[in-house]
């Protein structure tokens, strides 16, 4: 349909990616992206590029005297858990499967 509308003259090759289009390479020859999906840490489901709904947060680990060491673990959590409200108790279990919260009296 598009080369009849335009005509038979017109050339379609000049309309194909090149190779360096289709893979973003640093100058090392290694292929990076320009965006990586994130994962929300409670479900493993794939957290799209336009979900507003999401939230990342960065936990900083800290010494016994109560200072940021550097180190932080990060957890991604998807609109549909926290719209369902199990937000909390998403981020309980993560931090709880890390170690960094407890449940003791």
């Amino acid at each position: 349909f598009w080369l009849k509308l335009f005509g038979s003259s017109c050339n379609t090759s000049s309309f194909t990616a090149s190779p360096a289009a289709r893979a973003m390479q640093n100058d090392e020859g290694r292929v990076v992206d320009l965006y990586l999906p994130r994962k929300c840490s409670a479900t493993n489901r794939l957290i799209p590029a336009k979900e507003h709904g999401a939230v990342q947060l960065n936990v900083g680990q800290v010494d016994e005297n109560g200072r940021y060491t550097g180190e932080f673990y990060t957890f991604a959590l998807a609109g549909f858990i926290r719209q369902r409200g199990e937000s909390d108790s998403c981020l309980n279990r993560l931090l709880h499967e890390r170690g960094l919260l407890t449940f003791s009296k």
